[in-house]
């Protein structure tokens, strides 16, 4: 299996190649690399597609976990790119990918060609929110993934009677409790962007579910009106991991997206 040993890391990855530039996939919170399936499929004929596992998922997860920040994820994208040979590349990260996204572009401007934001933000997450979080993650790493709470995570995420929910769910399941408390700090951790963002100069594309449970589309909209090179497509009926519900919208609005890009 590809692993790039960096930053003390070994990060997950997966390249498939094709003639057109990279576009680097990063996923959210509790996801992993497959959640960029429906876009791997619709772009690798051309654009050269890589997914990657983030530190605590996936096939990156370990048994131990230090301390980490989104910085620290936004070196690992950096550190991965010039891994892969890359001058640089469209950096599109999804939730938490779209928080290491934003932290690469303002942090390592060199590597990143564009910028895809999809169902994120620039502000810290709403403490009505997380005060129900806590509770719940802390219950899951010390005594297993009940179903009901699976099921939240899922409409939260997934949104409700979504037909692929149950393979993640089987996924959720066998989270160790290091990484699930690992990644949750990390998440409730990060410092606001919102007054930094309008150093941020490559182009970008926000793209936001209108049915978004997790992150309300006007923080996309004043994130989109913040950024100086941005524009915002809204997901008509999509919720937070829009990209894998409702691809085809989403894949329609990148493609146009990097078509201009490219051209």
């Amino acid at each position: 299996m590809p692993y790039a040993h960096v930053n003390g890391q070994k990060l997950y990855f997966e390249d498939t190649g094709g003639d057109r530039p990279a576009i680097i996939f990063s996923h959210g919170l509790l996801m992993d690399h497959e959640m960029f399936a429906p876009q791997v499929a619709a772009f690798r004929d051309d654009w050269r597609c890589i997914t990657w596992d983030e530190r605590a998922h996936g096939k990156t997860a370990g048994d131990t976990l230090d301390p980490f920040s989104y910085y620290d994820s936004a070196d690992d994208l950096a550190a991965l790119i010039r891994h892969l040979g890359l001058k640089n590349a469209v950096i599109a990260g999804m939730s938490q990918g779209g928080y290491l996204s934003l932290r690469c572009a303002l942090t390592h401007p060199d590597v990143v060609r564009a910028l895809v934001l999809i169902d994120t933000q620039a502000q810290v997450e709403d403490p009505a929110k997380t005060a129900g979080y806590k509770p719940m993650m802390e219950a899951w790493a010390q005594h297993g993934l009940p179903e009901a709470v699976a099921t939240t995570i899922e409409h939260i995420i997934l949104g409700p009677a979504w037909p692929g929910a149950e393979a993640w769910k089987a996924k959720w399941r066998g989270w160790k409790g290091v990484n699930l408390m690992g990644a949750y700090r990390t998440l409730v951790t990060r410092d606001d962007l919102t007054d930094r963002i309008a150093n941020i100069r490559a182009p970008t594309l926000v793209i936001h579910g209108d049915a978004d449970m997790a992150i309300e589309l006007e923080r996309a909209e004043d994130m989109a009106r913040r950024i100086p090179n941005a524009s915002l497509t809204v997901i008509k009926g999509a919720g937070h991991a829009s990209n894998l519900t409702h691809p085809l919208p989403v894949n329609a609005a990148l493609m146009h997206f990097l078509d201009a890009l490219d051209g």
